[in-house]
């Protein structure tokens, strides 16, 4: 249910981007970038203000990203759930692009429904001994309620755009999008509850011992605020914690038999 393959995530973030696809083989994935992704990506303020001052077009870097651990040798980035780089994108995707409407293209001269679909990219994070982050694409038909799981893949499939077809008119959703939300959000609650979660007996064992030896540290001695600040950091870094955040979502008005 989690977007597992990272590869394909990459490319198609970067693809809906125009970006330049130079590479994509075995999980190493080269990405011509261009001017807005470089700025956004690249922390390169000081190159673009000088290049626009001297009237010149500026030339966007390439990124090379690796998320097969076979080719972790290979020159680029290695990329997987925590690494600085997939969390700049998970970043830019949540702070510029939250809530999206887009529409299947369709060639036609008839009329053609289209059916609203709720998608919303979900991102699980555990934190305790060790951290883990988990991504869900989940799609919600608002008419008939049926589910789709690893929905960007199911989209990236299909050809979208901002404008409605000629032709084309759009079904009024039947389900609210709060109610849609809630359906979604319990089947990730149920799946984080039918997990096996010895990471976080781990780490609660962890954090007892530890509480222990600060306590032995601090014998004989009355409760200072040394000692509680070290207590309340020790709880902060171990104790176990699963939260659920949104980074994106939309609605995609789709053909019936679309997906």
């Amino acid at each position: 249910m989690a977007i597992t393959n990272l590869n394909s995530f990459l490319c198609d973030y970067f693809s809906a981007k125009n970006c330049g696809i130079i590479h994509n083989n075995e999980g190493v994935l080269k990405i011509q970038l261009n001017e807005q992704m470089d700025r956004e990506l690249m922390n390169r303020p000081f190159y673009w203000h000088y290049i626009k001052k001297i009237g010149r077009d500026g030339d966007p870097m390439q990124l090379t990203m690796i998320t097969n651990p076979k080719k972790r040798d290979v020159p680029g980035e290695w990329i997987h759930f925590g690494s600085p780089r997939l969390q700049q994108i998970m970043n830019n995707l949540k702070c510029n692009e939250r809530f999206t409407k887009l529409f299947q293209k369709v060639n036609t001269t008839n009329k053609v429904p289209l059916y609203p679909w709720l998608v919303t990219n979900i991102k699980v994070s555990y934190q305790g001994q060790h951290k883990k982050d988990e991504v869900f694409s989940i799609g919600l038909h608002l008419v008939n309620g049926r589910m789709k799981l690893d929905m960007m893949t199911e989209l990236g499939e299909l050809e979208l755009q901002t404008k409605i077809s000629d032709f084309c008119f759009t079904i009024s959703p039947i389900i609210k999008l709060r109610s849609g939300y809630l359906r979604i959000e319990d089947v990730i609650t149920n799946y984080i509850y039918n997990q096996e979660h010895q990471w976080a007996k781990k780490s609660l064992e962890i954090l007892d011992e530890e509480i222990r030896t600060l306590k032995h540290f601090y014998e004989g001695e009355t409760e200072t605020e040394q000692m509680k600040k070290e207590m309340d950091e020790l709880t902060k870094r171990y104790d176990p914690k699963i939260t659920i955040s949104m980074i994106n979502g939309g609605i995609f008005y789709l053909k019936e038999d679309a997906l």
